[in-house]
């Protein structure tokens, strides 16, 4: 039987007998379990999925131009040499979004098994001529159902998180020394964070980065980067962050007196 089909038994056999006996529950509950990971996706095909979905992330971003668009001031060999880190996060975030969906589908499962396990408890032992089967139906397997349209979400957000980790990454194997935020909350229909859309354009200093520690440059009004969560950090965030490794490119107000003078110092050179 399918899963709609074991369900549809499970509560008419109940509204028939009622809680008569705790084997008849348990039976059910174990026939409904069964029935529900047989209607999921199969392992196989969620495993393509994960493959496809961070495989074409990782070939925009490091085999195209991603990484230098949100890091235009690295050299295609820098990507290269940290290729390596970048192919070991591909497997780490896929190994991490396989395993966050096997828990979020354990997690349905069982909350629809609670929810069958109180309702047929509840009903008399004899039965009952009152139910709805209808809504009985929708409410036990209302976790069941949302399940794929979440399973969307997890690949999406982890695709988010993945394309901002790669980022960092490079970010901090070139010695990126302030970080722009980039929000999204113009494009149309996006349900950004409020704060996040007042980050966007903000540039945040990268704490004891090269720079930072030769006193050339300090805190703006943004301040540092580590105070404030991560691009991609919180759950369904898309910000991004475009690095800079410049002294050259930050406001003057981000750059100490010795930062003012090195830079002096250089353009006169070049002048």
């Amino acid at each position: 039987m399918t899963f709609y089909e074991t369900l549809t038994a499970a509560i008419n056999d109940i509204i028939e007998h009622g809680f008569d006996s705790q084997e008849r529950v348990d039976r059910w509950v174990n026939e409904i379990r069964a029935a529900a990971v047989s209607s999921l996706t199969p392992p196989n095909v969620l495993e393509e999925a994960l493959i496809s979905t961070f495989g074409t992330i990782y070939t925009r971003m490091v085999e195209g131009s991603g990484l230098q668009k949100m890091n235009p001031d690295v050299s295609t060999f820098t990507i290269s040499r940290v290729k390596p880190k970048l192919r070991q996060e591909l497997d780490r975030r896929r190994m991490a979004s396989h395993q966050l969906i096997k828990l979020n589908r354990e997690k349905a499962i069982e909350a629809m098994n609670q929810r069958f396990f109180a309702w047929a408890t509840s009903v008399p032992d004899g039965g009952t001529e009152a139910a709805d089967r209808a809504d009985i139906k929708k409410t036990v397997k209302k976790s069941l159902a949302s399940l794929p349209f979440e399973e969307r979400r997890v690949l999406i957000d982890q695709g988010h998180k993945f394309t901002a980790t790669l980022n960092d990454i490079v970010a901090k194997d070139a010695g990126a020394i302030a970080a722009k935020w980039k929000s999204h909350w113009r494009e149309p229909h996006y349900n950004y964070r409020k704060d996040h859309k007042e980050r966007d354009g903000k540039i945040y200093l990268i704490r004891d980065s090269w720079a930072h520690e030769k006193g050339l440059v300090k805190p703006g009004e943004a301040g540092y980067f580590d105070k404030i969560t991560q691009p991609g950090e919180e759950v369904y965030c898309r910000c991004a962050a475009q690095y800079i490794y410049s002294v050259g490119k930050l406001p003057e107000d981000m750059l100490t007196d010795k930062g003012l003078r090195d830079l002096a110092e250089v353009r006169q050179k070049l002048a």
